[in-house]
């Protein structure tokens, strides 16, 4: 299976940036691994059979729990394509079920971006595109949203 991008290009159009979901999809996926971790570091030191028992259980629904949180976010993050073209904007979302936003350039009003202070530490952000007559939509959880909208808004000299 291709990029989506990849199977709508129109003829003359190229992509100048592509972004995807950021990492931070992972963050429950990784506190479940550590808290698994944390109860097989604490089944080898205990010596009572009946908190073995309760260790190794607890360690395996958090296992189980990481398994899931893991496939959905890797799941989410493959699924999910946003890019700029010289002549568009394209966000799409969804594998069977699918949802695009496509936006000709011509018709984006602006571009906001949206970070919280977490999302500036690890520069990740939402951004709303508004377009004239094409109404507002908001792409979430973007990496590099900064660069994501310089690329948006930058338009070549002599245009």
């Amino acid at each position: 299976m291709g990029r989506y991008i990849d199977e709508i290009l129109q003829p003359g159009e190229k992509v100048l940036y592509s972004t995807n979901e950021h990492w931070m999809y992972f963050l429950p996926a990784i506190a479940a691994w550590a808290v698994t971790i944390a109860f097989l570091v604490l089944w080898c030191t205990v010596a009572s059979d009946l908190l073995t028992f309760v260790c190794l259980a607890l360690a395996a629904m958090a296992g189980i729990a990481a398994l899931y949180w893991t496939a959905t976010a890797w799941f989410h993050r493959w699924t999910t394509e946003t890019d700029v073209t010289n002549m568009r904007v394209v966000h799409k979302t969804g594998f069977i079920k699918r949802r695009t936003f496509e936006m000709s350039l011509d018709k984006v009003e602006s571009v906001d971006v949206n970070q919280s202070i977490l999302g500036r530490l690890m520069n990740y952000g939402d951004l709303t595109i508004q377009g004239v007559g094409e109404g507002t939509e908001t792409i979430s959880t973007v990496t590099s949203p900064l660069a994501f909208r310089s690329a948006i808004t930058a338009r070549p000299v002599g245009k």
